[in-house]
């Protein structure tokens, strides 16, 4: 009830102050926007690894369909990530896998939103490479190419046009997705900004400069994805 009578006294201007500039908390948010960026970009880069991985597994199906052993093993890796929350599967890596390893929870974070991303960057290749006509690969075994080589030379490079956009939508989603790291006690931009509401028992000031920083850096990323969408588009009409 004080804390209630206090802030409405208190101009909304002086909660920011509070929440931002006094005792230097604006630090604290710089450093766990950090924890997040480094998080979301070594979590990607390894997702696309795996997601490679993964999709070539994908592919090697039979001629007549079926699966093989590992389009099987894959199969059952995408349900299991796609089928499962990202937070259970970050305190099962957390708490169970590598809880008595010497990794940091940084680096196990990482591990784990990079194995979940890298079921939904799978799928986003395999996406990509199925929609290049089936006749490109025949045109290059026509010429004496053979599969592999056809693949990397004909196939994927006109599967990347349809691989970037997808993948740069992937990166925000899984930039997002770090918010639940403060379930892990990583002190990430959305751990800091609930930590300064219960210092200065108002919540609201933290979670709105939060907020915004992530809105700032994400409206970037979608700008940037949209250039490099009609540089694409634009690729295609010549």
């Amino acid at each position: 009830m004080t804390a209630t009578i206090l802030l409405a006294s208190t101009s909304l201007s002086e909660r920011f102050y509070n929440a931002f500039i006094e005792a230097d908390r604006w630090k604290l948010y710089l450093d766990g926007l950090v924890v997040t960026l480094e998080i979301t970009l070594f979590a990607a880069i390894l997702g696309v690894l795996i997601g490679l991985v993964i999709a070539f597994m994908q592919l090697s199906r039979r001629k007549n369909g079926k699966h093989s052993i590992f389009s099987l093993l894959a199969t059952i890796y995408v349900d299991v990530i796609r089928g499962t929350p990202s937070v259970l599967q970050l305190m099962i890596m957390y708490f169970v896998i590598f809880s008595a390893s010497p990794f940091s929870g940084t680096v196990i974070a990482i591990i784990s939103f990079g194995v979940n991303s890298g079921a939904y960057v799978s799928e986003i290749i395999r996406a990509g490479i199925l929609a290049v006509d089936s006749g490109q690969m025949e045109a290059g075994r026509s010429l004496g190419l053979t599969r592999a080589t056809t693949m990397r030379k004909i196939v994927i490079p006109q599967a990347v046009k349809n691989i970037l956009p997808p993948l740069g939508n992937e990166f925000i989603v899984l930039m997002k997705e770090t918010a639940i790291v403060g379930y892990v006690a990583l002190q990430d931009l959305t751990r800091v900004a609930n930590l300064i509401g219960s210092r200065t028992y108002d919540a609201f000031p933290p979670l709105i400069i939060a907020a915004v920083v992530y809105f700032i850096i994400i409206k970037i990323l979608t700008i940037l994805l949209g250039k490099l969408e009609r540089r694409l588009r634009k690729s295609d009409n010549r």
